[in-house]
């Protein structure tokens, strides 16, 4: 009886869950858009400084380009409406600096931590000037 059960209930159970996950994420959300965003205008902004200083890989600067812009912009999602709209430049660069940082040393590119802040630092201005009031 209990190999019957499980035949029979495991993988109509299975149908339900999957159609339930592919069905969830059908709902837009102008937050992601926001957030991919950011992560892009970091990415693309760790790669350049990445690149003027000789520092790191292309895909290693994307990957704490990407996590340093998601971080801005999370830092910017806690603020009210009206605050969002109008960022303020010395959080953008302070949370910038710090993401960045912490990315190097989690990622292991801890030798040039600074040189991250200073990375993560470019990353939170661009943002911040390409977004600032939109």
């Amino acid at each position: 009886m209990n190999k019957i059960l499980k035949r029979t209930l495991l993988p109509s159970l299975m149908a339900a869950s999957l159609a339930g996950v592919t069905l969830v994420p059908a709902k837009p959300a102008a937050a992601d858009d926001q957030v991919l965003r950011d992560a892009g205008i970091g990415a693309v902004t760790n790669v350049v400084t990445g690149a003027v200083r000789g520092n790191g890989s292309v895909l290693g600067n994307a990957v704490k380009g990407g996590v340093t812009g998601a971080a801005v912009n999370g830092a910017n999602g806690l603020r009210n409406t009206r605050n969002r709209r109008h960022r303020n430049i010395g959080q953008d660069v302070g949370v910038g600096a710090g993401a960045s940082a912490v990315t190097g040393v989690v990622t292991g590119d801890s030798r040039d931590t600074l040189g991250n802040a200073v990375d993560g630092a470019a990353v939170g201005a661009a943002i911040h000037l390409l977004t600032n009031g939109k």
